[in-house]
């Protein structure tokens, strides 16, 4: 199991304060993640989520959550399902992100990073993650794909 899966497990079993305590030892992590608070709800292998609250600290001028905060949730997101999901023979790092936005972000924000295991099998290192961002009142304000390099780990010498 991955050191991110095991963490989320130990972590998120923890009343009242184990989501928290995983979502800011993540983002510790990766500290630019911090700048939008993510709390993280749902981590397993294939999916992964976390809300994005609607805050001064990530508005735009016109008071809605800002495109590149969403943006820096689903890369958040992104990263926590391929921690959790990628074989222990291979690595991954981000190649691109094709972004649409849908709608206002005029709340708290979902987050929600996807694949499919077959995805993880195949030789084929281009793995697309499909991402969006949905509103508490269930529209979909941002959405599109985040592509991953995944290839095999160097043989350790």
């Amino acid at each position: 199991m991955s050191q991110v899966l095991n963490l989320w497990k130990k972590t998120s079993a923890l009343p009242l304060i184990g989501t928290r305590v995983f979502s800011v030892a993540f983002a510790q992590k990766a500290p630019y993640f911090a700048t939008i608070r993510p709390r993280f709800t749902v981590i397993e292998p294939n999916r992964a989520e976390l809300v994005i609250r609607k805050r001064r600290g990530v508005h735009n001028h016109i008071k809605t959550v800002h495109a590149i905060a969403l943006c820096n949730g689903l890369e958040a997101a992104m990263g926590a399902l391929a921690e959790a999901t990628i074989p222990a023979d291979k690595r991954w790092i981000p190649k691109g992100m094709d972004i649409s936005y849908t709608a206002k972000a005029d709340s708290d924000i979902t987050c929600i990073a996807e694949t499919d295991a077959v995805q993880w099998a195949s030789d084929d290192p281009d793995l697309p993650v499909r991402v969006k961002g949905v509103r508490e009142d269930g529209t979909v304000v941002i959405e599109g794909v985040i592509r991953l390099w995944v290839t095999p780990k160097p043989p350790r010498i």
